[in-house]
């Protein structure tokens, strides 16, 4: 069980994700929840099915206090580092709330520096914290239809299966047909396709 801060009503849970993949932005979401209107089966977005993500993202939109998103794309991931990059992204969705949270509490163990506001980082936060589990959501969700949208536009590498992660099949067509400017060029395998060319 997780301790909540105590004295604090608006809380926010934020992550992100997109840490791992070679393409596109790093995407956050902040949320608040609301006591009086729970909702049921939030958990790590990685543990639930696409189906079951999409239907709680739905819920999540409709019955938080207050949600957003936050990102950095891929040229401020090569220029400030991917963990930088994330915690600009978390302090960008936390920024975006239409309601101030009174208390942050993130995911993972580091808090961004220009956050103004109190907060606690939570290690495996989006299994024991709601608000994070419901930023989880939301945020795979958005990043998952950013990725299926770039399928769209670049069929051939096959964005839909893979999300952009290192996969074998990724690593194939990065190879073969080379980076897209949404790459991440900072990236070991797409430098050294980089390299190659």
């Amino acid at each position: 069980m997780f301790d909540y801060p105590k004295d604090y009503r608006l809380i926010a849970g934020v992550d992100e994700v997109g840490r791992g993949p070679l393409i596109g932005a790093v995407v956050t979401a902040a949320v608040i929840l609301d006591p009086n209107n729970p909702i049921e089966g939030l958990a790590d977005s990685k543990k639930l099915s696409e189906k079951k993500r999409l239907a709680l993202a739905a819920e999540i939109k409709q019955k938080a206090l207050a949600w957003a998103l936050g990102r950095a794309e891929a040229e401020e991931i090569d220029k400030l580092n991917i963990l930088q990059a994330s915690l600009l992204a978390m302090t960008r969705a936390v920024q975006a709330l239409r309601i101030r949270p009174q208390f942050v509490l993130l995911d993972g163990n580091k808090i961004p520096n220009d956050l103004d506001i109190p907060a606690q980082a939570v290690v495996k936060g989006d299994s024991l914290v709601a608000e994070i589990s419901a930023a989880s959501i939301l945020a795979k969700v958005a990043r998952d239809q950013e990725m299926e949208e770039l399928d769209r536009q670049y069929p051939e590498y096959a964005f839909a299966q893979h999300k952009g992660y290192p996969t074998k099949l990724h690593l194939e067509k990065l190879t073969a047909l080379g980076p897209l400017p949404q790459h991440r060029r900072s990236f070991a395998p797409v430098r050294k396709v980089l390299e190659n060319r």
